[in-house]
């Protein structure tokens, strides 16, 4: 019988401390393979994370410009409604006390002759004039009225603009593209409503009248490329958009425009009657008690051209004219803006659909299916539209 001779097995010859070091090692190897994976995983989500909070600092810092600017324009507004009101009480008063002056002339005059009460009152009267007719000239110059609407309608845009910041920040993660858009916002605002008076003022007295540009210019190259994306949008409500944005440039912005025609060329009257009154009660003081006839005009002239130039101040002023051509001129601008933005979201779809749809249904002050109602209106594809888009002004 043949005998095989097989050899032991060595492994029982290997110490076990070798064994557990080797499998150390290996756990080793693998944890640091590890850590290196995530080391590097850590360093991506480290600089993006400094990245989102370097654009959240940004936007922040726009946010307390913006806000600081509410407040400036609110407090120069109402300064410059109370310019107003000081101005027009202190004009008239001016006014009417000269125009007292020259009827106690005149009468010194018929009554007693030539003298010193007469020179005197003769001499009042007239620089009074001339002070009132100084003072309006530069108050129908500057408008009072119309700045303070300017500044009103400045700090309600920018409060606008701190919400939808402020929206920005609360819903998701900002982006770049997002501080570049309001940082452009505020200073088409800035250029649209500038604070000094000397060298930017509005024009007060425009040759037409224009609506108010107060956002950011687009590009043009942009208008011209149209995404291919639904993102909401269909063909029904393309073409309901494109009916409200006819709508609104026939029958909203038009009105508003021609509104404001109106409203100007009354304010371009008014300010030219009130110094031309002054002005000539103020010659006309000079000439009382030169002789029967003429001093007898002269004082009519005075007493008459006083009285009706404080008419013409406190319908001007008083009635703020120029507030009301400012607040046509902004209305006319809200519906420019509308129009622009519905054919730019018609262009590249930037927006959802739906959620435009409802956005142009509130500023208009509709309901969404009032907003539909009016775009399948047979009369709001003809030129003999009667309803507005909208109703709230």
């Amino acid at each position: 019988m043949a005998i095989l001779d097989i050899p032991k097995s060595r492994t029982g010859n290997i110490p076990l401390h070798n064994l557990q070091s080797a499998g150390l090692l290996v756990k080793e190897l693998e944890l640091a393979r590890g850590f290196i994976g995530n080391k590097k995983f850590t360093k991506k989500s480290d600089e993006n994370e400094r990245a989102d909070s370097l654009v959240m600092a940004k936007l922040y810092a726009v946010l307390e410009a913006v806000a600081d600017r509410v407040e400036m324009h609110k407090n120069i507004g109402d300064q410059r409604d109370n310019w107003n009101s000081l101005l027009l009480t202190s004009i008239n008063a001016i006014t009417l006390a000269a125009a007292t002056m020259s009827s106690i002339a005149a009468t010194t005059a018929v009554g007693f002759g030539s003298g010193a009460s007469l020179a005197a009152l003769k001499l009042s009267s007239t620089l009074m004039f001339l002070a009132a007719t100084g003072m309006l000239f530069i108050m129908n110059k500057i408008q009072p009225s119309q700045l303070a609407e300017e500044q009103r309608n400045a700090a309600r845009l920018f409060l606008q603009l701190q919400k939808q910041i402020e929206t920005t920040i609360a819903i998701g993660s900002p982006t770049g593209h997002d501080v570049e858009e309001a940082m452009e916002k505020v200073l088409a605002l800035d250029k649209a409503y500038p604070l000094p008076l000397l060298g930017v003022m509005l024009e007060k007295f425009p040759a037409t009248v224009e609506p108010a540009f107060w956002w950011p210019q687009q590009a043009k190259e942009s208008a011209h490329k149209t995404c291919s994306k639904s993102n909401g949008w269909n063909s029904k409500l393309e073409k309901e958009m494109r009916s409200i944005v006819e709508v609104i440039r026939r029958k909203d912005k038009a009105d508003y425009l021609r509104l404001g025609g109106k409203a100007l060329m009354l304010s371009k009257l008014l300010a030219i009657s009130g110094p031309l009154l002054t002005g000539l009660a103020a010659i006309s003081s000079a000439f009382m008690g030169s002789s029967s006839h003429t001093g007898f005009l002269a004082a009519m002239l005075g007493i008459v051209g006083g009285s009706l130039a404080s008419i013409v101040n406190t319908l001007e002023h008083g009635g703020q004219v120029g507030m009301v051509f400012e607040m046509y001129r902004s209305n006319a601008g809200f519906f420019k803006l509308m129009e622009e933005s519905i054919e730019s979201n018609l262009m590249e779809r930037r927006e959802n659909g739906e959620l435009f749809e409802m956005k142009v249904a509130l500023q208009l002050g509709r309901r969404v299916s009032e907003l539909r109602d009016l775009a399948s209106s047979p009369k709001s594809k003809g030129e003999g539209a009667e309803e507005f888009a909208s109703k709230l002004f």
